[in-house]
């Protein structure tokens, strides 16, 4: 019995050494970033992680147009909301999200979803709690790293998504 104690514990501590030895690993490679905002009764957090371009084709090719995608490398996108908040004109209630999106040439489909916590690949859309469409911009100014912003205007708040020559703007301001 004490033997077969041994070899479970030697198991369970080699794996947990291998996912952190994996998760160092690519985090290496696209980074940990958050980015927050507060302002006019407003905040916004999110956590995600930041792949490169690296000369590949992403929109339409690394990240296929029509598809689900994690929003990010690594873990999935997590957004925390501190209070009820007006997302092109749907409400979406205070709390924590899983952020997905699903691209297109001219527009992206916002996806926020209950669950977080997951490996960015472990979508259920079963989870999801609001989805909507916004426009995607292009620019010449090509972004090498994946990178969400936000930038205020009055009351208003604008959640950008950039990478490549693409622009998603996703409007957001507190609930009434």
């Amino acid at each position: 019995m004490k033997k077969w104690l041994k070899i479970t514990a030697g198991i369970i501590i080699l794996l947990l050494i291998a996912f952190f030895a994996l998760r160092t690993w690519t985090k290496s490679y696209s980074p940990e970033a958050q980015e927050k905002i507060v302002k006019n009764g407003f905040s916004a957090e999110i956590t995600y992680c930041r792949p490169s371009k690296k000369g590949r084709i992403i929109f339409g090719g690394v990240v296929p147009y029509g598809k689900v995608w994690r929003t990010g490398a690594n873990e999935a996108t997590v957004i925390q909301l501190g209070q009820d908040t007006d997302i092109a004109g749907f409400i979406l209630p205070k709390g924590n999200y899983s952020l997905w999106t699903i691209p297109d040439r001219q527009e992206w489909t916002i996806i926020f979803n209950r669950e977080t916590g997951q490996w960015g690949t472990n979508y259920n859309a079963e989870e999801d709690v609001l989805k909507v469409k916004v426009p995607a911009s292009h620019s010449d100014e090509p972004v090498e790293m994946f990178t969400i912003s936000f930038k205020s205007s009055g009351n208003e708040v604008q959640m950008l998504l950039s990478w490549e020559n693409t622009t998603v703007a996703v409007p957001m301001k507190k609930a009434p």
